[in-house]
């Protein structure tokens, strides 16, 4: 069982944390994770593989789930490092953890300054390279997923009318901005306080 982890973020914004499983070579997506960073303003990627490695691995603790054989982080020496630390803090530093950086594909374990001496023609760095892959596209997905719902939050401020009351109804009722951007004009408007025309405006809107 391997877990890979990623961090996304552009300019330190809507940072998102990336878990991919795979288990004997193949993809498990049903535990694939995704989480928002919370304690790191700002880019800072060691801070924020440090969170993430600590919030999976306690909650596994705690709940008494499965652990991995490995644990692989996508970075150099600094984000292994700091998945590290962490993986101490929880007294699971029995568990096999790597650095995969992507410049020259070196792997880097805890306790030495050089990369491994491994092969680029190595079946295991091959494998190892795809779930890194895995783990970046997985992260990248979900960060654009939040770009996306915060633009739609801040287009739902932008129009007259649909102040921070409205907006709170309007994400109530329909469970968030992919619901208000799948409902129509008309199941818009049967929301408490929010009239025909301002129902027009908030679907033209969030529709271009």
């Amino acid at each position: 069982r391997i877990e890979a982890f990623d961090i996304s973020n552009i300019q330190g914004t809507n940072s998102v944390a990336s878990m991919v499983c795979f288990i004997d070579g193949k993809s498990r997506k049903k535990e694939y994770r995704k989480y928002k960073i919370k304690t790191v303003k700002g880019t800072d990627d060691f801070k924020s593989i440090s969170e993430v490695v600590y919030r999976r691995y306690n909650r596994i603790i705690n709940e008494k789930g499965q652990l991995p054989d490995l644990i692989l982080i996508d970075g150099g020496k600094g984000q292994l490092n700091a998945a590290t630390r962490s993986l101490n803090k929880l007294g699971l530093n029995y568990i096999t953890v790597i650095g995969l950086a992507k410049r020259l594909e070196d792997v880097f374990v805890p306790g030495f300054s050089d990369p491994q001496n491994i092969s680029k023609k190595s079946p295991g760095l091959f494998l190892l390279r795809a779930i890194r892959d895995e783990a970046h596209r997985f992260a990248i997905a979900g960060h654009r997923s939040r770009r996306a719902r915060a633009r739609s939050v801040s287009e739902l401020e932008s129009i007259e009318g649909v102040g921070p009351k409205r907006r709170r109804q309007l994400l109530t009722h329909f469970g968030g901005i992919a619901g208000v951007k799948g409902a129509s004009e008309q199941e818009i408007a049967k929301v408490q306080g929010i009239s025909h025309a301002i129902a027009r405006d908030i679907y033209q809107t969030l529709h271009g």
